[in-house]
């Protein structure tokens, strides 16, 4: 077996990877399609639902972040940077765009409301800070032309986008293996959600780094 090859196998194995948390998240969002304000997460936001800026938010956040999940998966194919650069390119300042201008506010509005008391609203206030952050570096990075920092940023950036897809993941892991109770669930989730997802990140870039050396 070549390179090729291998590179191929391990590109379509994360294909695969994807589509088994993308789909679930695509049915999680399509659910608030009918309107309805007891449908999913809001059932537990009946105290907010009626302030407009606060329902907008959420709505923006949840139908916008499926197109982050999939437009910052897409950067870090070496394919489509190597054989379509115009479609890396145009695919990522969408990614950029998103985050910076849609959903980092939309974040921040349901962070400063989160259920869990501070703790909570604290732990979703630094998620979209730091997305905010590594994303807009990422973009200055690249129109520095510097693509070392670009990947680097990009890394932590898209850890912290698939946050929503570990938040999800850790809170069910919870429910079926411990008998704690709802709530601390979610506080201890809005931390691990994307605090692992961080650490990973840096070990990642750690190991690169070694790696280069």
């Amino acid at each position: 077996m070549n390179k090729n090859q291998i590179q191929n196998i391990l590109y379509q194995s994360r294909l695969i990877l994807f589509a088994l948390v993308f789909i679930p998240m695509l049915l999680a969002i399509v659910q608030y399609a009918d309107g309805k304000l007891t449908t999913g997460f809001l059932a537990y936001k009946q105290d907010y639902i009626s302030n407009a800026f606060w329902l907008g938010g959420f709505y923006v956040h949840v139908g916008t972040s499926i197109f982050c999940l999939i437009a910052g998966f897409t950067q870090f194919s070496g394919f489509i940077r190597r054989e379509f650069p115009k479609i890396h390119r145009g695919v990522g300042k969408v990614y950029i765009f998103s985050i910076l201008f849609i959903n980092f506010p939309a974040g921040l509005i349901l962070a400063v409301h989160a259920n869990g008391g501070l703790s909570n609203r604290i732990a979703f206030t630094i998620l979209a800070l730091l997305w905010f952050t590594f994303t807009l570096k990422a973009w200055i990075s690249i129109r520095n032309k510097n693509i070392t920092e670009h990947y680097r940023f990009m890394v932590r950036s898209y850890a912290l986008t698939f946050s929503a897809i570990t938040l999800r993941l850790w809170k069910l892991v919870f429910i079926e293996l411990t008998d704690w109770d709802e709530m601390f669930i979610y506080q201890v989730d809005a931390w691990l959600g994307f605090g692992l997802n961080i650490l990973i990140a840096e070990l990642y870039l750690l190991s690169k780094k070694s790696l280069s050396d």
